[in-house]
């Protein structure tokens, strides 16, 4: 029996523009993509269980806590199917963000229908919008997501220091390493 491919979709051009949301937060607050009125817009696709995530979680903080005065706002989604893995539940995400402190909003797409229009397939996967709200860059944080202290490349910081100091992201877009979203079924970007 000849197993079939799963080809995932083109991910999200560079220069698009960022797709609008309404999902609910771990703060009991829903949150649109409007209400973050900071100049860099950062989309993390995340979730609770995935040990790539874990393993990025500290940088991930630093980050935001680096660069929150400096006009950027982090975000973190979870689209994984919480039928299937209770570890990302809704439930779940409040302890996992009440015992990290996460230093940022912390959402739940439930439907996975930010996750398609986002075209987002790993966590963590980054997505950097400028003051537009335009894609500037896709991918890692950095080159070494096990091992960060022999991380020799930092593609995401340098692609916020380049968009704040108006420069071109010189890399805007890399691979970025992790699990797989975990869909519900028939709901695969590849299935339909």
């Amino acid at each position: 029996m000849k197993t079939r491919m799963k080809n995932h979709p083109e991910p999200l051009p560079i220069g698009a523009r960022a797709p609008d949301f309404t999902l609910p937060s771990v703060d009991d607050k829903t949150y649109r993509l409007g209400d973050f009125d900071a100049s860099v817009f950062v989309y993390v696709q995340g979730c609770n269980h995935c040990p790539y995530v874990l393993a990025a979680l500290d940088r991930l903080k630093k980050l935001a806590r680096d660069y929150e005065d400096k006009g950027v706002q982090f975000v973190m989604i979870n689209s994984n199917d919480a039928a299937q893995y209770p570890a990302d539940s809704f439930e779940a995400m409040k302890d996992f963000s009440e015992a990290h402190a996460l230093p940022f909003p912390y959402l739940f797409d439930e439907t996975q229908e930010v996750a398609r229009a986002y075209r987002t397939f790993r966590t963590p996967e980054i997505l950097v919008f400028g003051e537009r709200r335009t894609l500037t860059y896709h991918g890692r944080i950095d080159d070494n997501l096990k091992e960060p202290e022999k991380a020799s490349t930092h593609e995401l910081r340098d692609a916020l220091d380049a968009l704040l100091g108006g420069k071109e992201v010189a890399e805007p877009e890399t691979y970025a390493l992790g699990c797989t979203v975990k869909w519900k079924p028939g709901n695969e970007p590849w299935s339909n």
